[in-house]
């Protein structure tokens, strides 16, 4: 019995461990679309056209616009940041200030990164024609900014001497780093940063999601073609333009994760065969001892299935009895576990099990019960009567 409770008591813990690997680590890609990819520019490496090596170039709205011809994709959202890639700026209100994640975004930016209001709105399109000089604040950007519990939205904060008005207060959808980013960063339209801080057309990166029936890394590579040939770069050149696919390192880990899953299965199972396999040694033992008895019983007319079922039903009490513990302490175990990490945890987050998984480990312990059984019951029905009465 303390094998087949080591067994199911292993499983279960490996099973949560492994889920609360698998929540910290996916916990960096919630909030985005797990279809989507991101592209940047880099310095150019080869001669191309005319064009030198070593070269610097911008996209610009012009390039936004030929992308959004392409049928295979969802969104095209141009992005801009003050300072460039993590950059901060200095944000004033009265005397307090704060170092912010000051980005250039459009509406539909929102549907490749959960965007989650705390209080307010989100960027419109009117924001954008009339290039409303508004924003949208993470948390922590309230936090430094304004008192406890005092109402952001109507307020101005001031971005390089340019005032804009909160108009909508965000609450983070990610964890990790891209968590701490979202709650500092400032969300501001994309025309209105264009003009306030003189950046005429130029686009930082796009944000771009695949249609949901064409895989990312098809739409990656006719983005990457078009961009290149609208800014003379060699076809070759792998490190002009710099990208990032989502559904390429989401479907990664996923893999990765499915494999450790399985590896904690097998382990698993075979720690439980290892008890199942001394509960039936033991019962052999004790068909054995119960020679006798067995031998009484059929000579007062029991028939083989009832020696079968008395053997089988003892072997599924101990396992049973013997498994349900384990499962319960294994849970109990993670349980507090997570109750003691809660949303803390950065690299391993809510490491439970839930309810399929296990009624998935009660099947087999009923069927290993049985299992274990089956050996003796066939000795214990193989016993002549006249023989066993016989037995000292």
């Amino acid at each position: 019995m303390l094998g087949v409770f080591w067994g199911i008591f292993m499983l279960v813990i490996m099973l949560g461990s492994g889920n609360g690997l698998r929540n910290g680590i996916l916990k960096e890609f919630a909030g985005t679309a797990t279809n989507s990819f991101f592209v940047w520019a880099q310095q150019t490496t080869k001669a191309y056209k005319g064009m030198k090596p070593s070269r610097n170039f911008n996209y610009t709205v012009a390039d936004a616009e030929a992308l959004k011809q392409l049928p295979e994709l969802d969104v095209v959202s141009p992005l801009n940041q003050l300072g460039g890639h993590e950059g901060a700026s200095n944000v004033l209100r009265g005397l307090k200030t704060a170092a912010c994640e000051i980005q250039a975004c459009y509406p539909n930016i929102a549907k490749i990164s959960d965007i989650k209001l705390g209080k307010g709105r989100f960027i419109n399109d009117l924001d954008i024609k009339e290039k409303r000089k508004i924003c949208v604040i993470g948390p922590r950007v309230a936090e430094l900014l304004f008192k406890k519990d005092e109402n952001v939205i109507g307020e101005y904060i001031r971005v390089n001497g340019v005032y804009f008005r909160v108009v909508g207060l965000t609450a983070p959808t990610a964890g990790g780093n891209e968590g701490r980013e979202q709650a500092q960063r400032i969300n501001i339209p994309f025309s209105t940063f264009q003009n306030a801080f003189n950046y005429g057309d130029i686009v930082g990166w796009f944000a771009i999601k695949s249609r949901d029936d064409i895989p990312a890394e098809q739409s990656e590579e006719k983005v990457i073609s078009i961009l290149k040939e609208r800014h003379k770069i060699a076809p070759d050149d792998m490190k002009a333009i710099g990208h990032w696919n989502m559904a390429v390192e989401y479907n990664k880990l996923s893999g990765l994760f499915n494999g450790i899953s399985i590896l904690v299965w097998i382990v698993g199972i075979g720690t439980l065969l290892a008890g199942v396999i001394g509960i039936s040694n033991i019962m052999l033992i004790v068909v054995k001892e119960r020679t006798k008895e067995i031998g009484v019983k059929r000579a007062l007319g029991a028939v083989p299935v009832q020696i079968i079922g008395q053997i089988v039903l003892e072997a599924v009490f101990l396992t049973s009895i013997s498994g349900y513990f384990g499962l319960v302490i294994g849970i109990g175990l993670l349980e507090a576990l997570n109750a003691a990490i809660g949303e803390s945890g950065e690299m391993f987050t809510n490491p439970t099990v839930d309810l399929s998984v296990a009624i998935k480990a009660l099947t087999v312990l009923i069927l290993s019960g049985a299992f274990a059984g089956l050996i003796p019951a066939s000795k214990a029905v193989a016993i002549k009567p006249v023989e066993a009465l016989r037995t000292e």
